[in-house]
């Protein structure tokens, strides 16, 4: 069919078509259909008779879809989208059933709708059995924290190792460096927040460096650590706090799976002494993270639940989760780390001594004295990332690898060059 194409201008007695005979019918939708976006606004001027032609939306997922016929014929597609509270919809934001499909069975409507119910429950024990943290490390993040009392949040990713057990699965985490990233806070009450909030910056300069590196020391990520001021007893994670554990939960373990990435918190006592807990969010949290099924509520020990779902605690439904349910604890230790040092300034700090040449030739000069060798010195995270910005990649991986293996010796060059670079006048 469609061979021969028809004179459109031509009686058929002149194809001698007669009772019987099948015509083949090509339908080209540039030319006989216009897809449109449209809102229940202005989809009446749409049906008028626009004649603009917009073209169809890039993601029609979620969209009602109508068909209306213009003054000139042309059949026009309208996408909208949904009414909010549209009792047609399947569920709140979403198509009604038959715009999704024709016909169901009890079985298919009760397997999609168990997608959007989760039933509450909290989850026995932690995937991580342990966390030892550097304490070198938790001394200078909590100092910074203590030049504000406390009354100002902060937090930085954990760089580290996975130790296994003896079935070789991953399940206790040793923290050797903290790296802060860029970052703000935000007081309780500024853009309605209920709490103060600290929130990252998009772009980290440093990020790639910061992998890198840490790969080149034999590290990667494994958890992240905040500090806050004082909150109520009970009071242990906000909504927001909530939701960046999982997501980052999510990101190490690739998806909703057993990870012992670990969530590290401090604050201040009335004693005036720091305390350091460590938890996990649940499976169940991490899930309802990836659906986009909880949110940040008007209460700040509680997670809201998106519309869209259904929560269940104790056979009700409910609107909110309080966040304790979704923690799982993790046993806490300190160690001493004998290979890295923790002297040199931090990065992305508003207050403080700052990242300089200075500060580099003044922990670097120490070589030769009370102990200190230039190798030893120059094993610090924080130097080490500085150095990366004017070092490349392959001078990185030398001066790295004597870093970790000290039976590796630093070639002189680079000794020289680092030295040269903090201004030391043995330099040559």
């Amino acid at each position: 069919g469609c061979k021969n194409e028809l004179d459109l201008s031509a009686p058929i007695s002149d194809y001698n078509i007669s009772h019987g005979c099948m015509l083949y019918c090509f339908v080209d939708p540039e030319t006989c259909a216009a897809s449109s976006v449209s809102t229940a606004a202005d989809s009446s001027s749409s049906a008028a008779g626009s004649s603009g032609n917009s073209a169809e939306p890039a993601d029609t997922s979620g969209m009602k879809v109508r068909r209306t016929i213009g003054k000139d014929g042309t059949i026009k597609l309208i996408y909208e989208e949904p009414e909010e509270g549209n009792e047609k919809g399947f569920r709140k934001g979403m198509r009604a059933l038959r715009d999704i499909k024709m016909a169901w069975t009890l079985n298919e409507f009760m397997d999609m709708d168990s997608q959007y119910v989760f039933k509450i429950k909290a989850q026995g024990e932690a995937f991580c059995k342990g966390v030892s943290l550097e304490s070198s490390q938790c001394g200078m993040f909590q100092n910074y924290l203590r030049q504000f009392d406390f009354r100002r949040g902060r937090f930085a990713y954990l760089y580290g190792r996975f130790e296994n057990d003896e079935e070789g699965e991953n399940v206790k985490v040793v923290v050797d460096a903290i790296y802060e990233p860029p970052q703000e806070w935000i007081e309780a009450g500024e853009d309605g927040r209920v709490v103060g909030e600290f929130v990252p910056l998009e772009d980290d300069p440093m990020e790639e460096n910061v992998e890198k590196v840490a790969e080149m020391l034999n590290w990667k990520r494994v958890g992240w650590i905040f500090g806050h001021p004082p909150r109520e007893e009970g009071f242990q994670f906000s909504s927001a706090e909530i939701l960046m554990a999982a997501e980052l939960q999510l990101e190490a373990a690739d998806g909703v799976e057993k990870t012992p990435f670990v969530s590290v918190k401090v604050t201040v006592g009335e004693d005036g002494n720091a305390s350091f807990e460590a938890f996990q969010v649940s499976l169940q949290c991490m899930e309802m993270v990836a659906e986009e099924a909880l949110e940040i509520g008007p209460k700040p020990g509680f997670c809201a639940v998106n519309e869209t779902f259904t929560a269940i605690m104790e056979g009700k439904e409910s609107k909110e989760v309080e966040n304790n349910f979704f923690l799982t604890v993790v046993p806490i230790v300190q160690h001493q780390s004998t290979d890295f040092v923790c002297q040199f300034p931090w990065a992305n700090r508003d207050y403080g001594e700052p990242q300089s040449k200075d500060t580099m030739k003044r922990q670097l000069s120490k070589s030769g004295s009370q102990g200190w060798n230039f190798i030893d010195l120059l094993s610090d995270f924080a130097l080490l990332l500085y150095l990366s910005t004017e070092l490349d990649d392959t001078d990185m991986k030398k001066i790295c690898e004597s870093v970790v293996d000290r039976n590796i010796l630093l070639e002189p060059g680079y000794q020289i060059i680092i030295k040269s670079m903090a201004g030391i006048d043995s330099a040559y």
